[in-house]
Protein backbone atom coordinates (compact mmCIF):
# COMPACT_ATOMS: atom_id res chain seq x y z
CA UNK A 1 0.00 0.00 0.00
CA UNK A 2 1.28 3.38 -1.12
CA UNK A 3 1.66 6.14 1.74
CA UNK A 4 -0.84 8.90 1.70
CA UNK A 5 0.10 11.91 -0.34
CA UNK A 6 -0.78 15.65 1.19
CA UNK A 7 -1.76 18.50 -0.63
CA UNK A 8 -2.07 22.21 1.05
CA UNK A 9 -4.50 24.51 -0.08
CA UNK A 10 -6.73 27.26 1.67
CA UNK A 11 -10.78 27.62 2.37
CA UNK A 12 -11.53 28.87 -0.53
CA UNK A 13 -9.94 26.59 -3.11
CA UNK A 14 -11.11 23.54 -1.17
CA UNK A 15 -14.72 25.11 -1.62
CA UNK A 16 -14.61 25.65 -5.17
CA UNK A 17 -13.03 21.90 -5.48
CA UNK A 18 -15.86 20.66 -3.63
CA UNK A 19 -18.13 22.71 -6.04
CA UNK A 20 -17.08 21.19 -9.29
CA UNK A 21 -15.62 17.37 -7.83
CA UNK A 22 -11.78 17.94 -8.80
CA UNK A 23 -8.94 20.36 -7.30
CA UNK A 24 -6.57 22.73 -10.02
CA UNK A 25 -4.47 24.93 -8.49
CA UNK A 26 -2.81 28.21 -10.30
CA UNK A 27 -0.16 27.40 -12.68
CA UNK A 28 -1.62 23.95 -13.26
CA UNK A 29 -2.20 24.97 -17.06
CA UNK A 30 1.56 25.96 -17.22
CA UNK A 31 2.93 23.31 -14.99
CA UNK A 32 0.48 20.33 -15.96
CA UNK A 33 0.54 19.06 -12.46
CA UNK A 34 -0.21 19.37 -9.18
CA UNK A 35 2.63 19.48 -6.19
CA UNK A 36 1.83 17.02 -3.82
CA UNK A 37 3.76 15.59 -0.82
CA UNK A 38 4.44 12.76 1.57
CA UNK A 39 4.43 13.41 5.25
CA UNK A 40 8.07 14.03 5.89
CA UNK A 41 7.96 16.62 3.12
CA UNK A 42 4.85 18.65 4.20
CA UNK A 43 6.79 21.50 6.08
CA UNK A 44 9.05 22.45 3.87
CA UNK A 45 7.16 23.73 0.88
CA UNK A 46 4.89 24.83 3.82
CA UNK A 47 7.36 27.01 5.09
CA UNK A 48 8.66 27.90 1.90
CA UNK A 49 5.59 29.26 0.26
CA UNK A 50 2.80 29.38 2.40
CA UNK A 51 4.50 30.84 5.45
CA UNK A 52 1.51 33.19 7.62
CA UNK A 53 -1.53 32.16 5.88
CA UNK A 54 -3.57 30.98 9.04
CA UNK A 55 -6.85 29.49 6.48
CA UNK A 56 -5.13 26.26 5.21
CA UNK A 57 -5.77 22.61 5.11
CA UNK A 58 -4.18 19.46 4.07
CA UNK A 59 -5.54 17.55 2.00
CA UNK A 60 -5.01 13.23 2.94
CA UNK A 61 -4.79 11.37 -0.22
CA UNK A 62 -5.51 8.13 -0.94
CA UNK A 63 -2.89 7.22 -3.90
CA UNK A 64 -4.64 4.14 -4.57
CA UNK A 65 -7.62 6.64 -6.05
CA UNK A 66 -6.46 8.92 -7.87
CA UNK A 67 -7.15 9.14 -11.76
CA UNK A 68 -4.21 10.80 -12.80
CA UNK A 69 -0.38 9.10 -12.84
CA UNK A 70 1.49 10.47 -10.28
CA UNK A 71 5.71 11.11 -11.01
CA UNK A 72 8.48 11.44 -8.80
CA UNK A 73 10.59 14.60 -9.73
CA UNK A 74 12.93 17.02 -8.29
CA UNK A 75 11.07 20.12 -6.76
CA UNK A 76 10.28 23.09 -8.17
CA UNK A 77 12.52 25.21 -5.73
CA UNK A 78 16.02 23.42 -6.75
CA UNK A 79 15.22 20.91 -4.34
CA UNK A 80 17.30 17.32 -5.38
CA UNK A 81 14.60 15.53 -3.47
CA UNK A 82 12.08 13.59 -5.50
CA UNK A 83 8.44 14.81 -4.57
CA UNK A 84 5.69 13.63 -6.17
CA UNK A 85 3.42 14.90 -8.88
CA UNK A 86 -0.01 14.63 -10.25
CA UNK A 87 -0.28 15.06 -13.52
CA UNK A 88 -3.72 15.81 -13.98
CA UNK A 89 -6.33 17.08 -11.71
CA UNK A 90 -7.08 15.79 -8.20
CA UNK A 91 -10.57 13.82 -7.82
CA UNK A 92 -11.52 15.22 -4.47
CA UNK A 93 -12.95 11.52 -4.17
CA UNK A 94 -9.33 10.31 -3.70
CA UNK A 95 -9.37 12.50 -0.60
CA UNK A 96 -9.85 10.52 3.02
CA UNK A 97 -9.73 13.40 5.21
CA UNK A 98 -9.07 17.04 5.16
CA UNK A 99 -6.60 18.34 8.21
CA UNK A 100 -7.12 22.21 9.69
CA UNK A 101 -3.09 23.41 8.97
CA UNK A 102 -3.29 26.66 10.51
CA UNK A 103 0.21 28.48 10.93
CA UNK A 104 2.17 28.95 14.28
CA UNK A 105 2.21 32.40 15.79
CA UNK A 106 5.79 33.20 14.28
CA UNK A 107 4.06 32.00 11.03
CA UNK A 108 5.90 28.94 10.33
CA UNK A 109 3.73 25.54 10.16
CA UNK A 110 4.38 22.58 12.32
CA UNK A 111 3.14 19.23 11.76
CA UNK A 112 -0.59 18.93 13.09
CA UNK A 113 -0.91 16.18 16.38
CA UNK A 114 -1.25 12.94 14.90
CA UNK A 115 -0.12 12.84 11.35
Amino acid sequence: MAPALFQILGADEWAAAQAVGWYEPDGFAAEGFVHLSERDQILRPANLLYRGQADLSLLRIDPARLEAEVVYEPGSHGEAELFPHLYGQLNIDAVDDVIGFPCEPDGSFVLPAGL
